[in-house]
């Protein structure tokens, strides 16, 4: 079968930027099947590139490549590398970009991307995408070994993938904002197990209470503000029929909190 290679990155739709990607990939592998995650993340926003990987990547068939680029630091000292689970193959910078991936799949094994043969013959300071991990990504998918990329390194593991746990309360983050005007966090239902039960504490948005932990939308009237699980199992903040994000002035970076009831 044809192999399939899937594109996550920050570029937009409106320049030429991913084609010049996909020409190189189809330039090594004619025959690759090329499938668009998205390109929409927020610029430099890693942190929403790596939660969206995490909450699609295992869905593709084994042996799909994932191209993931999201690269704030591009021609700078950040690492490129490649990262081979038991399933699936992975292939950008090293800025934390796979962090959420990494702590999904624990055996995972990282290199370097050293071997220049595998690179464009040119290299722009501003466009590794497509003269960097684009051809690697196509050489995989090709047939080249994972171990020929270069060394096994360890690789960057942002601390926002976990909350900070104490004994009343449990801070995390919000990761970012969904199509729908959702509150995404990085807390996810794991943190949860020895900490406190779903009946055990309130969620607050910085200084804001959320009024209900429901289990759907609808268990709210339209226009209600409720928590719930998301389908990739993260707390998420919500309003029935509505944007939470617009609802509560929210942003990326800001603090949740559950605290423990007493």
């Amino acid at each position: 079968m044809a192999p399939l290679i899937t594109f996550l990155t920050d570029f937009g739709i409106q320049d030429g930027y991913v084609a010049a990607m996909k020409g190189v990939v189809l330039g090594i592998v004619p025959e690759a099947r090329l499938v668009d995650v998205t390109h929409l993340i927020p610029p430099q926003d890693i942190r929403w590139g790596s939660y969206i990987l995490k909450s699609c990547y295992a869905e593709f068939p084994p042996g799909t490549i994932h191209l993931v680029v999201v690269d704030p630091g591009v021609g700078t000292d950040r690492r490129a590398i490649a990262v081979r689970t038991p399933r699936y193959v992975l292939v950008g910078p090293d800025n934390g970009l796979f962090s959420y991936v990494l702590t999904e799949e624990p055996s995972a094994e990282a290199r370097l991307l050293e071997n220049a043969f595998l690179f464009r013959h040119t290299i722009s300071s501003t466009f590794h995408g497509r003269d960097i991990f684009a051809p690697v990504a196509a050489h995989l998918a090709a047939g080249t070994p994972f171990d020929t990329l270069g060394p096994i390194v360890n690789p960057v593991v942002s601390p926002w993938v976990r909350p900070t746990f104490a004994a009343t309360n449990l801070d995390g983050e919000v990761l970012g904002i969904d199509h729908f005007g959702n509150i995404v966090t990085n807390i996810q239902r794991k943190h949860l197990a020895d900490w406190a039960q779903q009946s055990d504490f309130e969620i607050f948005l910085e200084n804001q209470k959320i009024p209900v932990f429901a289990s759907t939308y609808a268990d709210v009237p339209t226009g209600y503000p409720l928590a719930l699980w998301g389908s990739s199992n993260h707390l998420e903040i919500s309003v029935n029929q509505g944007n939470a994000a617009a609802f509560y002035g929210t942003r990326p970076g800001r603090r949740v909190r559950l605290m423990r009831r007493v």
